[in-house]
């Protein structure tokens, strides 16, 4: 068996709308600026909040998740690139958040729990048709934990002190 990309993607540049306002009301202060003063340089300055949108836009863009039938693969950095896998059998749970901003333009976060050490979150930010991506998620999860027969026991944090009564009182005789 192969391994097949399910699915692949980037976070939408919805999650930078923020971003992209307050350089576009900085390039109208500084365009203001420059007409109302004598000072020509200072339109020289818009190259600012220009190299900050293009920045922010390749930055997100190269953020890129993908889903195969054997793992998570995420690749993220512009000159630097991070690589990382998390086997899909070492999933341990998923949850969706949809906030107000995000359901205006059909997208979701998907946040995922992994018992990887290198990764034990997962946030797949911003994307669209979260809810399917989350159901092929858990479909591969459940065959890879089926087939290497791997389980998920959880395991309460409460120490035994080992006193029988369970008292604190501890007296010499």
């Amino acid at each position: 068996m192969s391994e097949e990309v399910l699915w692949k993607g980037s976070p939408s540049q919805v999650l930078n709308l923020g971003k992209y306002l307050v350089a576009l009301l900085l390039a109208a202060g500084i365009a203001v600026g420059g007409l109302l003063s004598a000072m020509p340089f200072l339109w020289a300055a818009l190259v600012v909040p220009l190299v900050w949108i293009l920045w922010t836009f390749i930055e997100t863009k190269s953020i890129r998740h993908e889903l195969t039938t054997e793992r998570i693969r995420m690749t993220r950095g512009i000159f630097n690139q991070k690589l990382d896998d998390v086997e899909l059998y070492r999933v341990k749970d998923t949850s969706m958040e949809r906030p107000f901003w995000y359901r205006v333009f059909g997208l979701s976060t998907l946040l995922i729990e992994t018992s990887d050490r290198s990764q034990p979150h997962i946030e797949i930010k911003a994307i669209r048709n979260g809810d399917e991506l989350r159901e092929t998620l858990r479909k591969q999860v459940e065959f890879w934990r089926d087939k290497k027969r791997v389980r998920e026991v959880d395991m309460d944090e409460t120490l035994v002190d080992g006193d029988a009564a369970g008292s604190d009182d501890h007296t010499m005789a």
